[in-house]
């Protein structure tokens, strides 16, 4: 199974949907908390499914339960919490949720994970391909940066 990830910030749109294009992904996951926040700016929720069926034939989903928790996220964002601390917290959140038996495989598979930052580095876009290729073993991530 394949799984991308890309973040829309740094990326112009014209950037951003010629990497989804080119990675062949079928599906663009929405793994964001807030998926209708202003500075979303082309990557709003509405929006973003429109432009993904017009300019790449591809499917949006949003699956908020590969996103953080509220506090887990604030507290990153408030450097209350580092990433070392965050690198644990979330898949227990996500081991929680029973995100490994709740999310359907073929929604995942050949599906590009979506969120706000730049570089998967820090963003639990990476954490999900991780903790999903730990749960299912047979998970080729590629970051579309």
């Amino acid at each position: 199974m394949r799984i991308f990830t890309i973040g829309f910030t740094k990326k112009g749109a014209r950037r951003y949907f010629e990497l989804l294009r080119e990675s062949g992904a079928k599906h663009v996951v929405d793994v964001r908390l807030n998926n209708v926040s202003q500075l979303a700016g082309f990557a709003k929720k509405d929006d973003l499914a429109n432009f993904l069926d017009v300019i790449c034939g591809v499917d949006y989903v949003h699956l908020p339960e590969l996103a953080p928790t509220a506090d887990i996220l604030d507290g990153f964002k408030n450097r209350e919490i580092d990433w070392r601390t965050y690198e644990k917290r979330f898949p227990d959140a996500l081991k929680q949720r029973r995100v490994g038996d709740s999310v359907p495989r073929r929604v995942i598979s050949n599906a590009c994970l979506l969120c706000s930052e730049d570089k998967p580095e820090h963003c639990h876009r990476l954490l999900v391909a991780e903790y999903l290729g730990r749960r299912w073993g047979d998970v080729e991530t590629h970051h579309l940066v």
